[in-house]
């Protein structure tokens, strides 16, 4: 585990990459991923192996973000979001270890409100809007507005 200075509650894993200038909060657990340069973590966050995320980007608290999320430069990401990789979680699978990971790719300038769900297997288009609390089912194009449960375009 790497240590953060000044920041007694950060486990940064040996096998995070990151980039210049990248500020990391208390309460962060990030392993096996990729954080560009300029990006903010804020606090009550995990990122988990096979992540990467884009250049300045800021990732606000209490946000999950699992296996096989993409994210692009200049990305907003919302408190409490929560990003989902498998379609058919169960604990069986959970203790065997077989699943099937579904990627999920956000692109550039993209800002994903509070509390949103990102389900597996989407693609979020450059410049689109995730509406706070939406819950994300199908892709989204770029420069769209979603927003509710499920997420459907409120404007492009």
């Amino acid at each position: 585990m790497m240590t953060i200075p000044g920041r007694r509650f950060v486990n940064v894993a040996d096998d995070v990459t990151l980039g210049r200038d990248v500020a990391i909060f208390e309460f962060v657990n990030l392993y096996g991923c990729t954080i560009g340069d300029e990006s903010r973590i804020g606090t009550f966050v995990e990122i988990q192996r096979d992540v990467t995320i884009g250049r300045r980007t800021r990732i606000q608290s209490h946000t999950f973000i699992c296996s096989g999320v993409t994210i692009g430069d200049d990305v907003f990401v919302g408190h409490n979001v929560t990003f989902i990789n498998d379609r058919h979680p169960s604990a069986e699978g959970a203790r065997t270890g077989e699943w099937t990971l579904e990627p999920i790719t956000i692109g550039n300038r993209v800002s994903i409100g509070s509390s949103a769900v990102i389900m597996c297997g989407i693609t979020i288009g450059d410049g689109a809007t995730i509406g706070a609390g939406a819950v994300v089912t199908k892709d989204v194009a770029a420069g769209a507005l979603v927003a509710g449960v499920p997420a459907r375009l409120v404007t492009r």
